[in-house]
């Protein structure tokens, strides 16, 4: 008889915290379909490279619906002005958080972090126009309130600076958003028993919930406090529409 056959077998007893852990990664990987995430899948922060592709795209999918909203005031500038100020202000912190999320992707990555390095770069016509579309979007954002606060009686080259900017960005930001389109579903979707469905077990949905309703909520606010600088502008528009 061999020592195998010799030695007792061991009855599992749910309760020696030792055996608990020799077996949890057993019956962790056995899990049956419909068992629930782990922990971090839950919390507040977390999955990584994951996580931060997916709050980049989610605000991105935000910002994309505010601009339309900005697309359709420049249709009829003269009476939506106010409507442009508001939405242009709203902006301003979701464009934050989205400059936030890529930053911290480029600065995991080229600090050598291996799930960013095993993830990799994006492609390199994204990583080249990156820089343009950052230093257009500051400079879209910085004109457009310099322009609020100096009214258009003084606006002079400040003016046409945001339109230039706002052109170049408009231009890139197009072009980065079409390359990242291929990886838009498998950033948000997972497929399943033959279907395609949304991946509801991405950890730190809660978190990127919360980071994406307070800068909207904080792009509301800012534009609400800063309603009485609009008179200006909705005058001055108001006005030249009318002569």
């Amino acid at each position: 008889m061999s020592a195998d056959q010799r030695a007792p077998r061991r009855r599992y007893n749910p309760r020696n915290p030792s055996q608990l852990s020799a077996e949890a990664p057993r019956l962790s990987g056995s899990a049956g379909h419909g068992a629930s995430p782990p922990p971090s899948n839950r919390g507040l922060a977390g999955a990584g490279t994951a996580g931060n592709e997916r709050l980049t795209a989610a605000t991105g999918i935000l910002l994309i619906l505010l601009l339309a909203v900005i697309g359709v005031t420049l249709l009829r500038l003269s009476s939506l002005i106010s409507v442009h100020l508001f939405v242009g202000l709203l902006l301003i912190p979701p464009i934050a958080l989205k400059l936030a999320s890529t930053g911290y992707r480029f600065m995991r990555y080229y600090t050598s972090d291996p799930a960013y390095l095993k993830r990799g770069a994006p492609p390199i016509l994204l990583r080249v126009s990156a820089p343009v579309v950052v230093a257009s979007t500051v400079a879209v954002l910085a004109t457009g309130v310099a322009l609020l606060f100096v009214g258009p009686e003084s606006a002079g080259i400040l003016r046409q600076l945001h339109k230039l900017s706002f052109i170049a960005w408009g231009a890139f930001t197009a072009l980065h958003v079409l390359g990242h389109l291929p990886d838009l579903q498998k950033t948000f979707l997972t497929e399943r028993g033959g279907r395609v469905e949304y991946n509801r077990l991405a950890a730190g949905r809660t978190g990127r919930a919360i980071s994406i309703a307070g800068a909207l909520l904080a792009g509301v606010v800012l534009a609400i406090v800063l309603i009485p600088h609009y008179g200006a502008w909705s005058h001055f528009e108001a006005f030249h529409h009318h002569h």
